[in-house]
């Protein structure tokens, strides 16, 4: 073979390098994505980020925390209901001013009872709810809990929202009480949600 000058083994030297630099950069990538399928995800919900963090994982496959996969199917509770159309007093069975939601977009773990509209708690934990209705309260059992009343001068778009973390035992019960007048809230003004934040 003839010989190569210095600069053809200076340009095949620096390709090697390349190479070699190419391929542990792939691995190094490889490795990150790895870890980074093993942590657990956040959890997003209405503009509402939960980032669960473990910084001492156990040698449980599962990944269990608080006695519950966040993985699991088990740990999964949420709800959010829409009402698509105007709400007279008229249509509340016995004077309860219960608010019913005709519309169920989320129901993760089956605990939103859609003919009463009445959220049942699975078990005792930490529960996130919000709203955005019309001069109504959030009941816990039959006890109000938080309010929101909406005292806008053009009463054709009268509107409140508010939220709450609250600490619920298994079998309670939540729901929207509307404290007076009534609930013009179609085209989907009116919602409710929640989820457990985490299990106690």
């Amino acid at each position: 073979r003839p010989a190569r000058s210095g600069a053809e083994r200076r340009e095949r030297g620096a390709m090697r390098c390349l190479g070699l630099g190419l391929g542990l950069g792939l691995l190094l990538g490889a490795a990150w994505l790895a870890c980074g399928q093993n942590e657990t995800e956040p959890i997003v919900l209405e503009g509402k980020c939960l980032v669960v963090c473990d910084s001492n994982p156990t040698s449980d496959p599962t990944g269990t925390a608080l006695g519950i996969s966040v993985r699991s199917g088990s740990a999964k509770v949420a709800f959010s209901a829409i009402r698509s159309t105007n709400h007279e007093p008229s249509e509340m069975s016995n004077r309860t001013m219960i608010i019913y939601f005709d519309q169920v977009l989320v129901n993760i773990g089956s605990n939103f009872d859609s003919e009463r509209s009445t959220f049942i708690s699975p078990r005792k934990g930490i529960y996130s709810f919000n709203f955005h209705v019309v001069k109504v309260s959030l009941m816990l059992n039959g006890w109000p809990v938080i309010s929101a009343f909406a005292g806008d001068q053009d009463v054709t778009r009268e509107a409140a929202s508010n939220g709450v973390l609250i600490q619920m035992e298994k079998g309670d019960r939540a729901y929207l009480k509307l404290e007076r007048g009534n609930l013009m809230g179609g085209w989907k003004y009116s919602t409710f949600s929640g989820f457990l934040v985490f299990p106690l």
